[in-house]
């Protein structure tokens, strides 16, 4: 763990719910903010293990007091929007510029052979494929738009059968009109390209399938290539977090950890 790190991120964390209005118990031995901060640290370094993250600090008496992995979970559970509200807020803070780029990713719930006994998520909506592993999977799919650096500015987490130009319209009402937005070959849709470019003024630019219309601008293209770096280091940033195996037993506890999984992302990625 960088030491570094998590006081800039307690502070960043602590700093957000003060000025949003929330108010500590003080009866609490360890607020709020440090509860939050736990399951950040989790996901950046542990993997999302809340449990090996709660033993670790506790171990290492970075917390204001004694917490179990019970008590952690019940408030961690309590503080879900706050989670949700500090995640959104941050892309709101950091987005900044005129380029943005989005990529969806696959978030198994369990794998397909098990599907049939899945609690959490059922159905042919939670059944998906991923185009760039030439696999199919079972559970989630999170659209992601992040600014060149890394930085989550708007998500939104369906089941894994929507198509990755489902959520693009409202991902990107929050972006400045002129934005231009960089994708890959799952993002192609000339049709939606135009209604999108008519409503939002945002100008979409994904990777072109062979046999289409390449881009009016040639500049587009190579800024393109440049631009995927973005996305596939933002991949290995989300599989080395283990996004792509998080474990949870209910939905609420899944979208937890994905929600820390990209405060965690934002907070290693901003300047």
């Amino acid at each position: 763990m960088d030491a570094n790190w998590i006081i800039a991120a307690f502070v960043l964390i602590d700093t957000l719910m003060e000025r949003l209005g929330h108010h500590r118990d003080v009866r609490a031995q360890v607020p709020d903010s440090e509860v939050i901060l736990i399951a950040v640290v989790a996901a950046k370094d542990f993997q999302n293990h809340h449990e090996r993250a709660v033993c670790i600090v506790r171990q290492t008496r970075s917390l204001s007091g004694p917490i179990d992995v019970t008590r952690f979970n019940r408030r961690l559970h309590k503080l879900a929007d706050w989670l949700s509200f500090i995640a959104t807020t941050l892309g709101a803070i950091l987005r900044r510029g005129e380029v943005f780029v989005i990529e969806s990713l696959p978030l198994p719930v369990c794998r397909r052979v098990r599907a049939r006994r899945c609690r959490k998520v059922c159905g042919r909506a939670s059944c998906g494929e991923c185009a760039a592993k030439k696999e199919k999977f079972f559970g989630w799919r999170l659209h992601l738009m992040c600014t060149p650096s890394g930085i989550p500015v708007s998500f939104q987490l369906l089941p894994a059968a929507f198509h990755d130009v489902t959520p693009v319209h409202e991902l990107a009402v929050v972006l400045p009109p002129g934005a231009r937005l960089f994708g890959d070959k799952a993002d192609t849709s000339a049709a939606d390209e135009t209604s999108m470019l008519a409503d939002t003024g945002v100008r979409r630019i994904p990777v072109r399938r062979e046999k289409m219309q390449p881009h009016a601008w040639f500049v587009d293209a190579i800024e393109l290539g440049d631009y995927r770096h973005t996305i596939e280091t933002v991949n290995r940033q989300c599989e080395k977090m283990g996004m792509e195996r998080l474990y949870a037993r209910t939905n609420t506890g899944f979208e937890l950890k994905v929600l820390a999984a990209i405060i965690a992302l934002a907070c290693t990625n901003m300047d």
